[in-house]
């Protein structure tokens, strides 16, 4: 397929939406030779912090000498961000090549009807990946979940080593309603006797995945818990985190900005440590110097200096409240915030958390079938806010209405949504 017929093909699996459950998955993998048993990966799920915590992974692995694959959703400008392998995505042609050879395998199976229903644009990417890391002969791939676990296209896996980074309430219509039907969907993902390592922090949710995990006969690392704890400590150049792990204390700083990223931080040490037993052996120092120094676009990302402006894909309720924290500490003024988000999201307790932090809002949406109008999350937010609040559908007039509000002074904050920090790539805005 040419560029163009690619583009149009992916467009076409968007309509498919989301369909959960693993018959469609397994049989497109089988009818591909099963690329995804050849190599060892590491599976990671969460509400939060499962890109970073894959980003930081693939790293640690990537500065050991293997050949690392990384699989992440979603992307920000390109689809190819998705599939990496050391750091770079994968080539536009080899995307094109993979992306037709699956095509043709798909129409054979369905005109064999040996599929349920038409591959989705996750499963068609997922299995893309395996197929990437399988002809790359990668030595080791990192696999972000894409939604839950249980029945996530990625879960066809049998990983070396299983994460599951935070629970949190999100995508509620497919994962339930309390912490702990979120916590089982995401626990679908720990294996029989395949190690686990949880940065949850206590509560139903924990409890569920421990349960899980004693059921399954998973041996349970919890990062924050039986003499694991995570310090952090004010520094002028930023936070500093001291992690006591099971192979000693580890002190860093990070260049991912924010406290949440020091748990991040820890979940991914003690991933590496768990690794370093089950699998190959991994440095300390190594280990530290890769977390350290890995970065992760939107994930408050600053892309300007004068006036500040920060890009942050927080797309929850656990996502905004660590943003507001980082406003409060580091601009310790309010910002003005470009606001986007879905409609499946809960914009009311989103907006009580981020508003209060902001002298003024630019409520605007994405291009993207699932965003919400400006009207509508203007409807939909906590009421008082008292600081201007302006709707514009249009992303690049709506932050340059934050521009103009900011007067080169203000921090400008843009965040709600992934897809808005990508839209605001796309368009080059800085």
């Amino acid at each position: 397929m040419t560029s163009s017929e690619c583009r149009d093909y992916l467009g076409r699996l968007q309509h498919f939406g989301i369909k959960l459950g693993l018959e469609n998955i397994k049989a497109l993998c089988e009818a591909l030779g099963d690329p995804q048993d050849r190599f060892p990966s590491v599976h990671v799920a969460g509400t939060n912090g499962k890109g970073s915590v894959s980003a930081m992974l693939a790293e640690v692995l990537r500065r050991h000498g293997f050949r690392t694959g990384l699989y992440t959703s979603p992307h920000l400008v390109r689809v190819e961000e998705r599939v990496r392998v050391d750091g770079k995505n994968i080539a536009p042609k080899k995307f094109r090549e993979l992306l037709t050879r699956l095509k043709a395998t798909i129409d054979g199976l369905m005109a064999q009807g040996r599929l349920v229903y038409h591959p989705t644009y996750f499963e068609v990417l997922t299995a893309l990946a395996f197929l990437e890391f399988a002809e790359r002969k990668v030595d080791v791939a990192v696999l972000e979940v894409g939604m839950g676990g249980r029945f996530d296209a990625t879960n066809v896996v049998t990983p070396v080593v299983s994460v599951i980074t935070t629970i949190a309430k999100d995508h509620q219509k497919h994962l339930g309603s309390t912490l702990e039907e979120i916590a089982f969907e995401k626990a679908g993902i720990i294996k029989p006797g395949v190690p686990v390592v949880c940065g949850v922090r206590g509560g139903a949710a924990l409890r569920r995945i421990r349960r899980v995990a004693r059921e399954r006969g998973a041996p349970l690392v919890e990062a924050f818990g039986r003499g694991r704890a995570l310090e952090v400590r004010a520094a002028p150049d930023g936070p500093r985190f001291i992690y006591a792990g099971g192979k000693g204390r580890y002190s860093f700083s990070l260049a991912l900005a924010g406290r949440h990223q020091g748990a991040n931080a820890a979940v991914a040490v003690a991933a590496a440590e768990v690794l370093a037993r089950a699998w190959k052996p991994l440095d300390k120092d190594t280990t530290v110097k890769a977390v350290r120094e890995t970065r992760w676009e939107g994930r408050l990302e600053t892309v300007c200096r004068r006036p500040p402006v920060v890009l942050d894909g927080a797309h929850n309720v656990e996502g905004v409240t660590a943003l507001a924290a980082y406003i409060r500490e580091t601009f310790r003024r309010p910002v003005v915030l470009v606001f986007a988000a879905m409609q499946d999201k809960d914009i009311r307790s989103m907006s009580r958390v981020l508003f209060p932090v902001c002298a003024g809002v630019v409520l605007t949406r994405v291009p993207y079938k699932r965003s919400a109008t400006p009207e509508e999350l203007a409807a939909a937010a906590a009421p008082p806010f008292k600081g201007l609040v302006l709707l514009e559908p249009d992303t690049r007039k709506a932050v340059r209405l934050a521009l103009a509000q900011s007067r080169g002074r203000t921090p400008v904050v843009i965040a709600g949504s992934l897809f808005l920090i990508g839209e605001v790539k796309r368009l080059r805005l800085f």
